[in-house]
């Protein structure tokens, strides 16, 4: 007579976990094609943010702070401050070895000359947005956009020679002037901690000629400081309607993105959601 053997338990086992593993083959293979095909949450862009004259990337801290809180991935730009196309081919190369995906090019005074030429080559730079910030057109400088309002008062400059210059020089706003011409809503403290930590800008970088401007083929978004004492409002509007930009006036100095973080915060998010 035969005898008949039950299967162990540990093999029962096993063949109910390859017949669940056949099941769910099965159910993925005649899954639905859109069920199949979902997409993942939507990856948010890169947001990079551009420092201008007689500031660095500290100045952006308080953005920074508030960006990183909604998950966005930031970086702060170490912007040389030696030269418009110089400092542009720098960030350039900054976005192609730091960033991958989509990029918010964010540009603040002197920055935004800077983001308006490096991202004429850059297919990952898909929105740009000003703060406070020069909007060059080809063939313009910055001393020569600010001189269209009237002679430039120059003498809020302390020029200091450097090596290799060639007859260059190193500007900085004096730290007597600092606190009303560059930070006229902040706490005179903080104005003097900011006049002492100041980076200097080359006199040939204010005087050097834009490239094509980025801004003629990508979308734009520009925070206007009403209260600011280095671009005048008025500039900073007609620099900002000629590249159709999406215009947000804020009462706040050249330093809004210190003073004014929760306003400067809301016009990078409104131009990050843009991205695709």
């Amino acid at each position: 007579m035969l005898e008949h053997h039950r299967p162990s338990p540990s093999r029962r086992a096993r063949r109910s976990i390859v017949a669940v593993a056949v099941a769910a083959l099965l159910a993925t293979a005649f899954a639905s094609p859109a069920a199949a095909q979902s997409p993942g949450p939507k990856s948010k862009p890169t947001i990079v943010l551009v420092h201008g004259a007689w500031a660095d990337g500290a100045s952006w801290a308080r953005v920074t702070e508030r960006l990183q809180a909604q998950g966005y991935p930031v970086l702060a730009v170490p912007n040389p401050l030696r030269g418009l196309s110089s400092d542009a081919a720098y960030l350039g190369a900054f976005l192609k070895d730091h960033t991958s995906g989509p990029v918010v090019l964010v540009g603040h005074s002197y920055g935004g000359a800077v983001i308006t030429s490096a991202a004429a080559s850059d297919p990952d730079v898909e929105a740009l947005v000003y703060v406070n910030a020069f909007v060059p057109d080809r063939g313009e400088s910055l001393l020569g956009l600010l001189s269209s309002e009237g002679p430039v008062d120059t003498s809020i400059f302390e020029a200091v020679a450097y090596p290799g210059g060639s007859g260059d020089v190193d500007l900085y706003v004096k730290a007597s002037v600092f606190p009303s011409a560059f930070a006229n809503d902040l706490s005179p403290a903080t104005a003097k901690q900011l006049a002492a930590a100041q980076r200097p800008i080359t006199r040939s970088a204010l005087g050097e000629q834009a490239g094509a401007p980025a801004w003629k083929s990508l979308p734009s978004w520009y925070l206007l400081g009403t209260a600011d004492h280095i671009i005048s409002p008025s500039l900073q509007e007609k620099m900002a309607e000629r590249a159709k930009s999406k215009i947000t006036k804020v009462n706040a100095s050249h330093l809004s993105m210190i003073s004014q973080p929760r306003a400067v915060e809301a016009v990078i998010t409104a131009a990050a959601r843009s991205v695709r």
